[in-house]
């Protein structure tokens, strides 16, 4: 193999690695709230939490799904180190819970089950329950439509427990993704201080207990949140198509110095 097709096997390599690290996007990005009581500023990077939802899954292979999302602790340190409500007040002086909603299709092939977001479908609200489950504190912090998502059901999965897998053992049958857009209102911008302007994508990260696809389902899980700013977040075809002009450059500059 002469240098010329070295090189553009290797760069090819280093173009596929890009592109396919760029599907992974969503680190863990800190923000600093001012929170609710006499607990001090604090830095996060993730919120986690626990979700319920009614998912309806009709015969034409489409979904729809209403879920309610209620933080249980800030996470910093790159996801390491669990904040106590002490430290936060997360649960003792306010609550945070969402309301996401979102349509999409849904395949199924064999055990599993494979479930697709579609854009534009719903919505998402963040709020700040100041009272604590007593009606009429609720203020609501930011909002966002849902850009895409996937989900995956396995109920064969060996961390799953059900009467058809005798085997399983446990309540992870599969896990799901999504991203949303984010905007805070002016109440969210007291609350969620840095940065500023806040980030304007949130992530969403939940696992799946086992359910049956069909007709109307009552599910719940675990589920966590990140924040990103979509300019962070690039496109894979652009990552590629940048990885190709690479190569063509690289090409064309061989060719100049043959002619020379």
């Amino acid at each position: 193999m002469n240098a010329f097709k070295k090189t553009i096997v290797a760069a090819s390599i280093a173009a596929a690695t890009i592109f396919s690290g760029t599907a992974a996007a969503a680190p863990f990005n800190s923000f600093t709230v001012d929170p609710v009581g006499p607990q001090a500023n604090f830095v996060a990077d993730k919120i986690t939490g626990n979700y319920t939802e009614t998912a309806t899954f009709n015969q034409d292979g489409t979904f729809n799904v209403s879920l309610v999302w209620t933080a249980g602790q800030f996470v910093g340190n790159g996801g390491n180190t669990a904040y106590e409500a002490f430290q936060t007040g997360l649960g003792a002086n306010y609550g945070l819970f969402a309301n996401y909603s979102a349509s999409g299709t849904y395949s199924v092939s064999g055990s599993t089950t494979t479930f697709n977001f579609q854009p534009g479908t719903g919505s998402l609200d963040l709020f700040m329950d100041t009272t604590l489950g007593v009606a009429g504190g609720n203020v609501l912090l930011g909002s966002g439509n849902p850009l895409a998502g996937q989900g995956t059901l396995n109920p064969m999965l060996s961390t799953c427990s059900n009467p058809g897998n005798p085997s399983g053992n446990g309540i992870n049958c599969g896990s799901f993704g999504a991203s949303s857009s984010f905007a805070l209102t002016e109440a969210g911008s007291s609350f969620f201080v840095l940065p500023n302007p806040f980030y304007s994508m949130s992530f969403q990260s939940g696992q799946l207990n086992n359910f049956t696809p069909s007709g109307t389902q009552t599910i719940n899980g675990s589920l966590d949140v990140v924040f990103e700013n979509a300019a962070e977040v690039p496109e894979p075809a652009s990552v590629g198509l940048l990885g190709l002009g690479m190569l063509g450059l690289y090409a064309a500059r061989r060719r100049n110095k043959k002619a020379a």
